[in-house]
């Protein structure tokens, strides 16, 4: 009964999230009927969706995580890592918690409400997610001692937090309870005694398989605890997740997802095979287009090889391909779609450094270097085309597939249209995108049905909706922890340290743009691409510029070492998902990309040390 609460409530807010800003766009452009708040209305209920998906994606225990450096030990090995990992997840989720309710009696005055409704509402989502966390893990009732550790550790180190929420309440202080005030002070000290070493245990923790957004949450909380200001990373998990950019985020994932499990998929390869099947390697032009686009719109690579993986890769094999081959083109395929728009990476990427680059510019920085990984993907795939026998170019055949999958093909053009011309705005559009998506695939392809459950022979489109809510949500939480870090780093002026350290011992530029390379690709292996860009993007623009780098041109080769990063060995995220989706043992699929990896290396250099690759639209 709780599940289906939950994913009713998540699946309402994202009906209001596609309805309302079409909703006001209507009224204010249509009507001219001005409509106050508005837009802080709607950012609030994509604050509220984050908090509610967070719960979702922990229930369903999604939340984006490294594998374990141990996965391949014995099962006492596996065992004892599972137990120990449940410490420090309970222990920061407890200062979590405790953080967020302490802030929620100083975020907001009372009256300060939007359409009536107190702004204290929506922020209250934020410690109620983490107290679902912890009240799963201890309902679960697996190691329950390593649950209890966590939490008295948990309640030690966010004393300061919790001595607020009892001050607010019960008007206790200093004087009350001087032990709270006193433990603070003690781990205040250790904080301040040994940060360097904690921030290491919390790294690898991350390799152990602990969520990131716990593991960054947890480096934050480190960080800011010297000084005692551990409330500022609730606020800076709100502050992000009602930013106007990140709004779009879960909306367009939504959008990519519906269409991923209906039959759009299908209906744009047979588009891309009328058009490109007569010759070598045309359907191989298909797979890398179809796939690029989903990306585009999901945001998440490991997506479109999820949803897509299977039936890409049986069409491949259907026309010459073997099985290792077609996966391989599959899983790297995807990951070009960032550079392309409506990315959400590149949307992230300029709402994060929105004093240096434009969105937009960016966006038309990054096809150039798109459409060459494309094109070095193809010419791999190419090669690996050994059809012997092919169906004639054939013009009816390709109107035919057109007029079948003009919808689909409509959706992508309308959708740049309405954003690049300024009809919509970047929410508006993302709200758009879901309508047409829930639209096309319900009503007029009739692939899923408008019901509360699935048939036997239809899912249903609710339910469609609700499974991708992980996938947004893992996201949004990630980007909400970063942010905490994010701001540490950069009230600790680190920025401007590394600025200073490469201008002293580096003076080359082309040494500096190897190491920049070498740095990014780990980065790409370690983290996911929406946390690097909060974190580690703020921190290289002002080197590169020191350099004489354009951060148009520092955007793209970010971008483009974090899609790289995904595939390379031997932690890339998307490595360990194609191997899942395709039942293949991680090594075999590492052996598969190799090629495509050294193809993407070297146009990554022309990227890198050639401006004009980055400059021609511009």
């Amino acid at each position: 009964m709780i599940r289906k609460i939950e994913n009713g409530f998540a699946v309402i807010l994202v009906g209001i999230l596609t309805v309302l800003p079409l909703t006001m766009k209507l009224l204010q452009q249509g009507f001219h009927v001005p409509v106050v708040g508005a837009d802080t209305v709607q950012f609030n209920f994509v604050f509220m969706f984050a908090c509610v998906a967070g719960i979702i994606t922990w229930r369903d225990g999604k939340h984006l995580s490294l594998a374990s450096i141990f996965d391949y030990a014995g099962e006492k090995v596996r065992n004892f890592v599972e137990v120990f990992r449940c410490v420090p997840t309970t222990m920061i989720l407890t200062a979590l918690f405790w953080t967020a309710f302490s802030q929620s009696f100083t975020a907001f005055l009372p009256d300060e409400k939007v359409w009536g409704i107190p702004i204290l509402i929506f922020f209250a989502f934020l410690p109620l997610m983490y107290f679902s966390m912890l009240l799963m893990i201890i309902a679960s009732k697996k190691h329950i001692v390593a649950s209890l550790v966590g939490l008295v550790l948990g309640m030690l180190v966010s004393t300061g937090p919790f001595s607020g929420v009892l001050y607010y309440i019960f008007g206790a202080d200093d004087t009350t309870l001087p032990f709270l005030y006193k433990i603070t002070e003690i781990w205040q000290n250790i904080s301040t005694a040994i940060t360097g070493p904690l921030i290491v245990f919390f790294v690898f923790c991350a390799f152990l398989g602990v969520p990131l957004f716990i593991c960054i949450s947890a480096v934050a909380y480190v960080a800011f605890s010297p000084a005692g200001y551990v409330e500022l990373l609730a606020m800076g998990v709100y502050d992000i997740l009602i930013d106007k950019s990140i709004a779009a985020i879960p909306l367009f994932t939504i959008a990519g997802y519906i269409l991923s499990q209906g039959s759009a998929g299908s209906r744009l390869l047979e588009v891309f095979k009328s058009l490109f099947g007569w010759f070598r390697g045309g359907t191989v032009v298909a797979a890398v287009v179809v796939s690029t686009f989903f990306t585009t719109f999901t945001g998440v690579s490991g997506v479109t090889i999820l949803a897509l993986g299977s039936i890409l890769t049986y069409v491949l094999c259907g026309t010459g391909f073997k099985d290792r081959n077609a996966q391989s083109l599959v899983t790297v395929s995807g990951a070009v779609g960032l550079l392309f728009p409506p990315s959400v990476a590149i949307i992230m990427y300029g709402t994060v450094n929105f004093f240096s680059v434009d969105v937009f510019d960016l966006f038309k920085t990054a096809i150039l270097p798109g459409v060459m990984m494309m094109l070095g993907i193809m010419t791999i795939g190419f090669i690996s085309d050994k059809a012997t026998e092919r169906p004639k170019f054939s013009g009816a055949a390709v109107l035919s597939a057109f007029k079948q999958a003009l919808p689909e093909v409509l959706m992508p053009v309308l959708i740049i249209l309405c954003f690049f011309t300024g009809f919509f705005s970047l929410l508006e559009t993302a709200s758009f995108a879901v309508a047409y998506a829930f639209c096309l695939e319900t009503f007029v392809r009739k692939d899923y049905v408008l019901s509360l459950s699935s048939s036997a022979e239809k899912k249903s489109i609710l339910q469609v909706i609700g499974d991708s809510i992980p996938v947004a949500g893992g996201v949004l939480i990630i980007l909400g922890s970063a942010r905490g870090l994010s701001s540490y780093l950069i009230d600790a002026n680190i920025p401007q340290l590394i600025s200073d350290f490469i201008v002293t011992h580096i003076h080359s530029k082309f040494l500096f743009l190897l190491m920049l390379n070498l740095c990014l690709l780990v980065v790409g292996c370690l983290m996911d691409i929406y946390s690097a860009i909060l974190i580690v993007s703020p921190l290289i623009i002002p080197v590169a510029e020191s350099f004489g780098i354009h951060p148009l041109q520092t955007a793209v080769i970010f971008l483009m070492n974090l899609q790289i990063g995904f595939l390379t060995p031997p932690v890339g995220m998307d490595l360990f998902i194609a191997s899942y989706a395709f039942n293949t043992p991680v090594m075999k699929v590492v052996k598969g990309v190799l090629p495509y990896l050294a193809v993407e290396f070297a146009i990554l250099m022309l990227i890198t040390y050639v401006p004009f690759f980055t400059s021609f639209f511009i």
